[in-house]
């Protein structure tokens, strides 16, 4: 799939993300904590094949095992757990005319991150931006492609 079409897939994820309401989105992130947990076999096997050609390449390794997983997972629940920003107002204040201006939270559109060979990352990228209606383009480090394709094939089964 080429940047552009990412990009325009990623706008009109964004535009669906940013009228979802609290609910909604503490659920999916709960319920997508529970698959990381449940596919932890499928992610350990994927990320055994980063480390062995990590080895290969004289990397440092991003070990995953059933209780890193379990770590990951719990913080998809912490973020589920905080208070939903978006929709939040600032401040108001009253002009002389009566028109009322503010400053109110609302999501970003479209985040785009680049970062190494962390596949934890790309739960935490995602956990934080779907909780603030935003829709994330990852490009993680080639160490992790591995854990990273088992990990995002599990946020969007999810």
């Amino acid at each position: 799939m080429e940047l552009e079409q990412i990009c325009q897939g990623a706008k009109a994820a964004s535009q669906k993300l940013a009228t979802l309401g609290t609910n909604e989105k503490n659920r999916a992130l709960t319920a997508v904590a529970s698959a990381l947990v449940a596919a932890s076999a499928d992610i350990i096997a994927a990320n055994k094949e980063d480390l062995e050609n990590g080895k290969k390449n004289h990397m440092p390794e991003g070990l995953l095992d059933e209780a890193r997983i379990a770590q990951i997972a719990e913080g998809l629940q912490q973020v589920a757990a905080l208070d939903d920003p978006i929709g939040e107002v600032l401040s108001m204040k009253k002009r002389p005319n009566g028109l009322m201006i503010g400053k109110k939270r609302v999501p970003l559109g479209v985040v785009g991150m680049i970062y190494e060979a962390r596949p934890n990352v790309t739960v935490d990228a995602f956990g934080l931006c779907f909780k603030t209606g935003n829709a994330v383009i990852l490009k993680g480090g080639s160490d992790a492609i591995h854990s990273n394709i088992a990990i995002v094939s599990v946020i969007q089964k999810t």
